[in-house]
């Protein structure tokens, strides 16, 4: 992956600069309108990405009604002994708009602040959904497999007044009463934790975004930009701790749910975006299709004035990159000596 030189930014006099942490913006020159063949190929190379994120969310979605494996516990466990809470502080429908809906409305906001660019804005979109599918889908795999009972498990069994454990052995789910099996499916299923790792992928993805824009790490330091760039974070981590006074999850499950989200958060970051330290931060990586005019403009011989003085004549070079002669209100483009 790699930037393309055309669009690359010039600064030059400007009355319109965003004032606050986020990079100034500046006019960049006019490129060459998109011909059909180019978007063409360009909706065929992401094709893959979009499919395979699809794929996923629906691998997440329909491993939600497996019955998966079911661990043995003991009825005198003080770890699993708490109430049911038959209300959650986030329902599902809660969680959905917090990891994804609250970052997919505010990143064409910052975009719009900042870069202003359609292609920013599917990097982004296609960024976010790529680290949930990936949280989601990892997460309903391990709960799954590893069945471990929930601290309401007990509450959640009703095995008979009375029961007891047999002897050097531990109890299994044949034990409890409950009619529900989605409520007893669902309390097999403790390790871990997907309110927060799905609230760390989506408002994790949002934090990096923002850093980015930002310029967090541009050697400078700023405390507002800290704060506003981990905000994000702040509001996964009470997410997170939600589940714990629910008594939904082990304080185990929530913490490794939320490294998990962090670490997919950032991974599918990096695949669109460049690291938090460049200079380039603020930007997506170029589209893997490159420009028709990389291989049909021909180098121009270009010459820059100085101080009002032109440049001597062994100071003058050819280039292929607009980069060079694009906003220059001094270049001496077609000249006699051409």
């Amino acid at each position: 992956m790699s930037y393309s030189r055309i669009q690359t930014p010039v600064p030059q006099q400007s009355s319109f600069k965003m004032a606050g942490f986020f990079k100034p913006i500046y006019p960049t020159p006019k490129g060459v309108p998109m011909t059909p063949l180019r978007r063409r190929r360009l909706l065929l190379s992401y094709a893959p990405d979009w499919i395979l994120t699809i794929i996923l969310a629906v691998l997440f979605f329909s491993l939600d009604k497996v019955n998966g494996f079911r661990r043995e516990f003991s009825l005198h466990d003080p770890t699993i002994s708490f109430p049911y809470a038959v209300h959650e502080r986030v329902p599902n429908l809660a969680l959905i708009f917090i990891c994804f809906v609250t970052p997919l409305l505010l990143m064409p906001i910052v975009n719009f602040v900042t870069v202003r660019s359609w292609w920013d804005l599917h990097n982004s979109t296609l960024g976010l959904i790529l680290g949930l599918a990936l949280t989601g889908s990892l997460t309903q795999i391990v709960k799954i497999t590893v069945g471990r009972p929930r601290p309401d498990l007990i509450d959640r069994c009703q095995p008979p007044a009375g029961s007891v454990d047999p002897p050097f052995q531990l109890s299994n789910w044949t034990i409890c009463t409950q009619t529900d099996n989605a409520i007893m499916n669902d309390g097999f299923r403790s390790f871990f934790s997907g309110h927060s790792s799905l609230s760390f992928a989506g408002l994790g993805f949002f934090a990096f975004y923002l850093s980015g824009k930002m310029h967090l790490f541009d050697t400078r330091g700023h405390a507002g930009k800290a704060w506003l760039a981990l905000s994000p974070f702040w509001a996964a981590s009470l997410v997170a701790i939600s589940r714990t006074m629910d008594s939904r999850h082990h304080w185990q499950d929530v913490l490794v749910g939320s490294l998990v989200g962090t670490f997919f958060a950032f991974f599918a970051y990096r695949q669109y975006y460049p690291a938090l330290s460049s200079e380039m931060a603020h930007r997506p990586y170029s589209p893997r299709i490159k420009r028709e005019e990389d291989h049909e403009v021909l180098p121009t011989h270009i010459a820059h004035n100085y101080v009002g003085q032109q440049e001597p004549a062994r100071g003058r070079r050819y280039s292929d990159s607009f980069d060079d002669n694009a906003n220059i209100d001094s270049c001496q483009c077609g000249s006699k000596d051409t």
